[in-house]
């Protein structure tokens, strides 16, 4: 059985990630900061998962977690890091706090690079040798939001932490990918059916798509064979203002 670690598990895209890869039959590690959210999680998907409270800006909870997933299930196949956190769009760029910049950097860099690191320990050891990481960056990797400074700049360099990612594990046999979303359908994404700041400083309804969307391609990315690699791919509402966007 291939083992699956879903990072952020606990509602939205690593809800639909993870419930996504307990049907294809994986045993499913959860991780997030809320327990009871990852035991519903855990409970949909049956025995074959493992829930894990985490805060993946500490290292030493991540580290916690890892071991736990190796306790239980011997390896690790697939690393989703999902787990991400923003500044509030209504802050200009001015006016937001250094704790509120440090929050987000130390949650969606620094969580994805200790959650690489720590599944690069596993992968590189273990027989049969290898795994997958994808990352979850964003279409702010490629374009901003207006006052998104925090996510949008963490966002790049996930992008950054993937291709250095999969350059440092080829030696190991460890594919590292990116999928890159826009405007899932979750409950995050509930106020783009009202209007979201739109970058000539207008506030216009926007698009979403189903977030089964996201998780099928989640999962077409972690059954290729670890010689094939989706590098990046980016999946989006077909009609949000991206293209154009500005």
């Amino acid at each position: 059985m291939k083992v699956a670690l879903v990072t952020g598990a606990g509602s939205g895209i690593g809800k639909a990630v993870a419930q996504a890869f307990g049907r294809e039959g994986y045993a499913v590690v959860l991780a997030g900061r809320r327990a009871d959210a990852l035991d519903a999680v855990s409970k949909s998907i049956g025995a074959n998962a493992l829930a894990v409270p985490t805060d993946v800006a500490d290292p030493k909870s991540v580290a916690a977690l890892f071991a736990a997933a190796k306790q239980k299930f011997g390896r690790l196949d697939v690393l989703f890091n999902n787990a991400g956190t923003g500044a509030p769009g209504t802050i200009m760029l001015e006016d937001i706090s250094i704790e509120m910049w440090q929050n987000v950097v130390n949650v969606n860099l620094s969580g994805v690079f200790y959650c690489m690191q720590e599944a690069f320990k596993i992968m590189k050891d273990q027989t049969p040798r290898g795994g997958r990481i994808i990352n979850n960056g964003s279409i702010s990797a490629h374009a901003p939001r207006p006052n998104s400074a925090p996510y949008t700049s963490t966002k790049h360099a996930v992008t950054g932490l993937t291709r250095s990612g999969s350059l440092d594990g080829r030696k190991y046999d460890i594919a590292v990918g990116q999928i890159d979303i826009g405007n899932a359908g979750t409950e995050m994404t509930e106020k783009m059916k009202t209007g979201m700041p739109q970058a000539n400083g207008t506030m216009a309804p926007e698009p979403t798509m189903d977030v089964e969307n996201v998780a099928k391609t989640v999962i077409y990315m972690a059954s290729l064979p670890l010689d094939a690699n989706v590098q990046f791919v980016t999946v989006m509402a077909t009609k949000m203002p991206f293209i154009g966007r500005g």
